[in-house]
């Protein structure tokens, strides 16, 4: 076998995913990002089972492993208890290890789910917080939206919330011994290790693009090809 079917051989979500694809199509069939994405489940797991080099790493260096919404509806309907959303996890974990999630369009905005979600669980322990959401990032929310970040304390507290506020409530601060914990979740799971592959992988695509550190992320941002979905 090959070194890239050997590793992903080793993940718990390949081995737990991965019984024996028939090439039935059901999981194409039902799935909801097939329909939009040129995007075909099925041929994922056909393409691993060949445990052909190439062909994983084609996989591992492009878009396609990271159209999954991960709903699991594969799951429930192949006949052979196969689970497509896991082997594809398995797969997405395997490229941000190996750094080819970086030759991909959809794999570079990683970085951006990074620094944001990512960044925002462990700083503020929201995976959305509101202050960072910003109008400049966000045009297609239009100007109401510009408006409610500009009138955010007086909107919420109308709202009944309590942001960044001491105490229960609907977007309180959280704690820093919370923060803290949270921390050491993603130190003991590998989480805060996976991010700093993401941006020393990112660092490395940019140099290679001659972009800076903002221009990157601009780029990865806002860029859409326009080859994703199905005509």
């Amino acid at each position: 076998m090959g070194r890239l079917y050997d590793m992903l051989s080793k993940d718990i979500r390949y081995q737990e995913g991965m019984t024996a694809c028939i090439n039935c199509g059901t999981c194409t069939a039902v799935c909801p990002a097939a329909e939009f994405y040129k995007y075909d489940p099925r041929q994922i797991l056909d393409t691993v089972q060949t445990k052909d080099e190439s062909a994983i790493e084609n996989l591992l260096k492009s878009d396609t492993i990271w159209y999954c919404g991960e709903c699991m509806s594969c799951v429930t309907r192949c006949p052979r208890s196969n689970a497509p959303g896991l082997v594809i996890i398995a797969l997405r974990s395997l490229s941000q290890d190996l750094g080819y999630f970086t030759e991909s369009e959809k794999g570079r905005q990683q970085l951006a789910l990074k620094r944001t979600v990512g960044d925002w669980i462990l700083e503020h322990g929201y995976c959305v917080y509101v202050r960072k959401v910003s109008f400049e990032n966000h045009p297609e929310a239009g100007m109401i939206w510009k408006w409610e970040l500009e009138n955010l304390d007086k909107l919420y507290e109308r709202l009944g919330a309590n942001l960044d506020g001491k105490g229960p409530g609907v977007l309180r601060k959280i704690p820093q011994e919370s923060l803290n914990e949270l921390k050491r979740i993603f130190d003991v799971t590998g989480g805060i290790e996976r991010f700093n592959q993401i941006e020393n992988k990112s660092l490395e695509k940019a140099t290679e693009l001659g972009l800076t550190d903002g221009e990157y992320f601009t780029k990865i941002y806002t860029t859409n090809n326009g080859n994703h979905m199905r005509e």
